[in-house]
């Protein structure tokens, strides 16, 4: 390989030196190349300083005395001789490079008006403070991916988001909102899939928010939004489909990586442990997060009636100061082991644990009957409040694939287990009432679980060259167990009795069995149209039950839900394309648990065991294109929600004679939001921005008839509807300093909120982090602030039904400070046979679809660019001259079958040729390079099919120095066209036949 190099550079510097002599001119009329050509000569020996042996190849550029521009030039034979012929007379300055080498000049070489050779003897290129110990080739990917189905942000480039947990990074992803209390919503709605690691979890079960809370964004490598899932995926989660991609490597050898963060509000402390060797690998990993000093204020103002036809409303006053603090922890374990070449088997283990606590301090309650005369209370309370969310959860996983020799036919069987245990627990500790010390206390436990068994079998074929046929079955049998009991302290000593009552003492059993199978088909044109269609059958049935209620009717049913999406890959890298799909929304352990929660004793919830599920039809039409280094993306949706468990608000009076809200659920309504979604990213340099909005309008019924004729009818207080616009807003930038500093920032507002009863008003957060890389990039310490010019910000709510009329603000006070540090101890080189890594996955992407779900980099690498095509006096491996060939565009949907062995040549004046061998083991792809001439080969890395692209890269090693050339080609049929670029020598066509078998 090096004698490969050795032509192209030599290639490079050929045609570059031709290419200058041709345009001599240019220098000036009084310039020696303003003459005619002379028939002297200039040639020197380059050695290395510091061996004292032959620098192979070094570039020699030949400059006037009062310029850097290039006259002509050339490279070193391999005993480092150079000779620069037909020089006129004149004076010099002769410009010696290679890369990993100071250059050197040397000035005012004087030629004679003669037939002469200027010999200037040894020159010695010392490597000075650019010879590396160790050489990291990186190539940092976009923060925003648009592919076929999805849009990924690569959430690994963004430091603003480090010391913090999944609902930071989640703000600022595209199409996604995040509220204080880390509910996530995907155009408005909440009702998401949320996977890791394309596997679902029971942690998303009960809380999606508070399951947020436990991962990590360090260990974050990307979110997939998927907004048109396809037949392959569960048929849960009505908005779409959120897949968290946590990191992870196919590298060998032993690393040990250490992450810590200290600040004002929070701290956080990771250890990430990797191990491979041959066939085997291990990972294991753990990662705390605490948060402390968050504090607020939390105020209500709000009106009740007990009917329609009450005229003295009664007025509840409330007020209190908050806080809020969490201690969380992750912990992973991963096995795989690759039996033989066509079968492998993968495990992995993760623990998760939650200690959350929500105080309200000094709530001050005032219940006045007369709203004429708030001061004279019918009753006032003063009390302290505690809500403790306590978790732990497991998921266990286990995978086996089988590979045909027909490249990619697989088939795979999986299985997985998961179970969340979480204590949702509050107290109420009263001291005073109505101005009185009164000491008494109410307490609720709820212990619950949700636990899941998963069986799925998957298998997948290709058809022809442009066909991918895929079906699968998959079994979820779920268990929610809830156990709730109250208990009095009437003394408020602490001596806690347990109710007897069986609204306030029970549980709820409930058993849930999901069957399913889908069948999906995508198929690729020669116009570059893409079709991908499937639909999906699952069936449900539920059994559930309480202490008092031996079977609660839940009736089975079937969902069929189609999808299709269609793709137009356009000129000049346009796409455009259309999608439909249908999803359901079965009810979370939210919806269904029949405890009541009271925190606040006088606004309650309490959940319907009898709840179906919600049925929702998704329409969407996309654009994206590039313009002058940027990168604009449209979308443009529909979503259409029938059955929609809605929220049902009455008033009922309490023990003593007072009101209270209560809130239940049910399947009652319709909702339906049209809206848009805009996404750019420019680049300018060193400086990066991406920003976006979300903008949708949202209209909202419960549907609930009422008599025109009769105004005591008793659905009128029930009776709700609303709409209005929706906007949220995003803004993300990062610049790259000098010596390893570089800085980010991010802003984020999230616009008022549309309910069906009311609103909830907007927040925006910004922030800003600066970090330093250490150690040729083993680590990094940063400083990290955020909403730095804002003590506090407040979010104001409205609810207006019929029946109740309610005011609120929060003020939480998040003005934040850390520092941050990360360092990594071992190394770990690239594994020449990456290992297949399947588990339970929802991914409705081949290999090839431009998806990659669990976090495969489906893009391909970026092949660096060419150096310009002039010599020039500074850069190490300058002078190179770059004669790329325009490919089609690449088509992220196409099938086409790369392994096997391809003939190459590559064109330039001094040729080249050899044989390409692309291998596949599983869906990971491998091979080997060869040059006919020198009889040399290389180890290919990073090698990528991306529909009908292909790109790979290897390195090669000079004296010590290190080179990465890479190639991205398209392949037709049998045939490869593309370019090859040689580190920052140049870039050269590559053109390839498959070789018969």
């Amino acid at each position: 390989m090096r004698k490969l190099l050795s032509l192209l550079v030599f290639v490079t510097g050929s045609v570059a030196g031709f290419a200058q002599g041709q345009s001599g001119g240019s220098a000036g009329a009084n310039s020696p190349a303003a003459k005619d050509a002379g028939s002297s000569k200039i040639t020197g020996v380059v050695l290395d300083a510091e061996t004292q042996k032959p620098v192979e190849f070094a570039t020699v550029a030949l400059t006037p005395v009062d310029s850097e521009k290039p006259l002509d030039g050339t490279v070193c034979d391999d005993k480092g001789k150079f000779t620069i012929t037909k020089v006129a007379a004149g004076t010099y300055n002769l410009v010696i490079s290679f890369i990993g080498y100071e250059t050197q000049t040397i000035k005012s070489i004087s030629v004679p008006d003669k037939k002469d050779e200027v010999n200037v003897g040894i020159v010695k290129l010392s490597t000075g403070a650019k010879v590396l110990n160790e050489v990291v080739v990186e190539g940092q990917k976009a923060l925003i991916e648009e592919r076929v189905d999805r849009t990924v942000y690569n959430a690994e480039n963004d430091q603003t988001a480090r010391g913090g947990d999944a609902t930071d990074v989640l703000k600022r992803v595209p199409m996604l909102s995040v509220d204080l209390d880390g509910n996530v919503s995907m155009r408005g709605s909440q009702n998401v899939r949320v996977l890791i690691n394309n596997k679902p979890s029971t942690i998303m079960a009960s809380s999606i928010a508070d399951a947020l809370k436990q991962i990590p964004a360090d260990q974050i490598k990307s979110v997939e939004v998927i907004t048109s899932p396809s037949a392959k995926y569960d048929a849960e989660g009505s908005a779409g489909i959120i897949n968290i991609v946590t990191k992870k490597n196919t590298l060998e050898g032993l690393t040990l990586n250490i992450d810590a963060g200290v600040g004002l509000r929070g701290s956080n402390l990771g250890l990430n442990g990797n191990y491979r060797r041959g066939k085997m690998g291990f990972s294991l990993g753990g990662w705390g997060r605490a948060n402390y000093n968050v504090t607020g204020k939390f105020s209500s103002d709000q009106y009740t009636k007990s009917s329609l036809n009450d005229t003295e409303p009664t007025y509840n006053m409330q007020r209190a100061d908050t806080r809020n603090s969490g201690l969380f922890g992750n912990y992973n374990f991963g096995w795989d082991y690759d039996i033989n070449d066509k079968n492998y088997m993968a495990a992995s283990v993760r623990f998760g644990a939650r200690n959350g606590k929500n105080r309200q301090n000094d709530l001050y309650t005032m219940i006045d009957t007369l709203i004429n005369d708030p001061d004279n209370a019918v009753e006032s309370s003063l009390r302290n409040t505690l809500s403790e969310d306590l978790s732990n959860n497991v998921d266990v996983n286990l995978s086996f694939t089988h590979l045909y020799e027909k490249p990619q036919r697989e088939l795979s069987f999986l299985g997985s287990y998961s179970r969340n245990n979480r204590e949702n627990n509050f107290e109420n500790l009263i001291r005073q009432v109505n101005g009185v010390d009164a000491f008494s206390g109410i307490r609720n436990d709820n212990d619950s679980y949700n636990q899941e068994m998963t069986f799925q079998v998957d298998y997948q074929t290709p058809i022809g060259t442009n066909q991918m046929l895929e079906f699968g079955a998959k079994d979820i049998m779920r268990k929610v167990f809830s156990e709730y009991t109250y208990f009095t302290d009437e003394d408020g000593d602490g001596n806690y009795v347990p109710s007897t009552s069986s609204s306030l003492s029970n549980n709820l059993n409930y058993n849930q069995n999901v069957v399913g199978g889908y069948l999906s088909y995508t198929y690729t044109t020669k116009t570059n149209y893409s079709i991908k269609a499937g639909t999906r059958y699952e069936y449900t049935t539920i059994d559930a039950y309480t202490q008092t209620e031996d079977n609660i009717e839940i009736p089975s049913y079937g969902a069929l839900v189609p999808s299709v999406n269609i793709s137009k890959k356009l000129a000049n890298g346009k796409t455009i394309k259309a999608a439909y799909n249908r999803r359901i929304q079965r009810p979370s352990i939210r919806y269904l648990n029949p405890n009541i929660q009271a925190q606040n004793p006088y606004d309650v919830s309490i959940g319907n065991p009898s709840l179906d599920p919600e049925y929702t039809n998704n329409y969407e039409v996309g654009y994206s294109t590039f313009i002058k280094g940027t990168s604009l993306n449209f979308a443009a949706f529909w979503r259409n929600t029938n059955n929609a468990i809605q929220d049902v608000r009455t008033v009922e009076e309490t023990s003593s004679g007072l009101q209270r809200v209560v809130t239940t659920y049910d399947n009652i309504g319709q909702e339906d939001a049209v809206g848009v979604n805009i996404f750019a990213n420019v680049s300018l340099g060193k400086l990066s921005l991406n920003g976006g909005t979300d903008l949708y309008y949202s209209m909202l019924d419960n549907n609930i008839p009422v008599d025109p004729n009769n105004p005591d009818d008793p659905n009128r207080q029930y009776r709700a509807s609303n709409e209005g616009w929706v906007a949220s807003y995003r803004m993300f930038g990062s610049y790259n300093l000098n010596k390893g500093w570089g800085f980010q920032f991010f802003g984020f507002y999230r616009g008022r909120q549309v309910q069906l009863q009311g609103t909830q008003g907007g927040f925006g957060i910004y922030s800003l982090g600066l970090k330093k890389d250490l150690n040729n990039k083993k680590g990094s310490i940063g400083f990290g602030a955020e909403n730095f010019f804002t003590t506090a910000f407040k979010i104001k709510g409205e609810l207006n039904s019929p029946l109740v009329q309610r005011n609120t603000l929060t003020e939480l006070h998040n003005m934040s400070f850390r520092v941050n540090f990360s360092y990594r101890i071992g190394k770990m080189s690239m594994d020449a046979k990456p290992k297949r890594r399947k588990s339970i996955s929802n991914d409705d992407l081949k290999e090839g679809d431009g998806g990659g779900g669990g976090g495969a980099d489906a893009g391909g690498g970026q092949a660096a660019g060419g150096g310009g095509g002039n010599f020039r006096q500074g850069g190490a491996g300058q002078g190179a001259v770059s004669k790329p060939v325009n490919t089609p565009p690449a088509d992220p949907a196409a099938v086409v079958n790369a392994t096997g062995k391809w003939d190459y040549t590559i064109e330039s004046p001094q040729g080249g040729a050899g044989s390409l061998n692309i291998t596949k083991e599983g869906d990971v792809y491998g091979g080997t390079i060869k040059n006919n001439r020198f009889n040399s080969e290389n180890k290919l890395s990073d090698v990528k099919l991306n529909g009908n692209e292909l790109t790979f890269s290897y390195e090669v090693n000079m004296g010590g120095n290190q080179m990465l050339i890479s190639v991205k080609a398209i392949i037709t049929g049998d045939a490869l066209t593309g370019n090859m670029t040689v580190g920052q020598f140049g870039t050269f066509p590559i053109n390839a036949k498959r070789a018969a078998q």
